[in-house]
């Protein structure tokens, strides 16, 4: 029964690795920075969720993590320096004597999960493709109206306007809005916030940079 489970766990691990890294998966093959692991845990948490594969290297080997020290920074990652805390599960598998842990991390409702660096600044990322990105002061206007009860409305005020004209169509950085629309760049955040909520603007991520453009 013993050696059936691990032949289970080496099929269902196998067939995980197959589908290597993406939007819903990351593979780590040591933990050595707990930090490092917290922005994976972030950027899962604040966009559609994901796993953690611990004890996996790039290239899908499984190597298996390597000592306790490594599933206690396991834990620090999830409960210590993300705040607030992730909900994070984790299950260990057990293959030809080695150890790999999946960590399953769920979408989060507290958005943004942020990461607590030694200097006490939090940061939020993202998950886009197989990267963990720094989230843009955007993204955090946006989950900061999707938990505003009092936001369900959309008015086109003059700003509003001045901000689509400066726009014109094109994809455009938040730096280049600003200057275009000469409209202070607080408001420029929380109007693209609103508008990108309300399906009016969107943003796409190319070229390392974040860009807006109205649909």
């Amino acid at each position: 029964m013993y050696l059936c489970n691990q032949m289970d766990d080496k099929h269902y691990l196998q067939s995980l690795i197959n589908e290597g890294e993406h939007q819903q998966q990351d593979f780590k093959y040591r933990v050595s920075d707990a930090l490092k692991l917290a922005k994976s845990v972030s950027a899962f948490a604040n966009t559609d969720g994901g796993r953690l594969l611990i004890g996996v290297r790039d290239d899908g080997h499984m190597s298996g993590v390597r000592s306790e020290e490594e599933i206690y920074m396991m834990h620090q990652a999830a409960y210590r320096y993300c705040r607030p805390e992730a909900s994070i599960k984790f299950d260990t598998y057990h293959v030809e004597g080695r150890t790999i842990v999946i960590a399953t991390v769920p979408p989060s409702d507290k958005r943004p999960i942020c990461v607590v660096n030694e200097d006490d600044k939090p940061r939020a990322y993202i998950r886009i493709a197989d990267e963990n990105i720094v989230a843009s002061p955007v993204h955090l206007a946006i989950w900061r109206e999707s938990q505003n009860p009092k936001g369900t409305m959309m008015t086109y005020t003059e700003t509003v306007s001045k901000l689509l004209a400066a726009m014109q169509g094109q994809r455009l950085t938040l730096n280049q809005i600003v200057r275009r629309s000469a409209i202070p760049r607080h408001k420029v955040i929380t109007l693209l916030a609103r508008l990108i909520r309300f399906h009016i603007a969107q943003w796409e991520y190319t070229d390392q940079q974040f860009l807006f453009s109205p649909l």
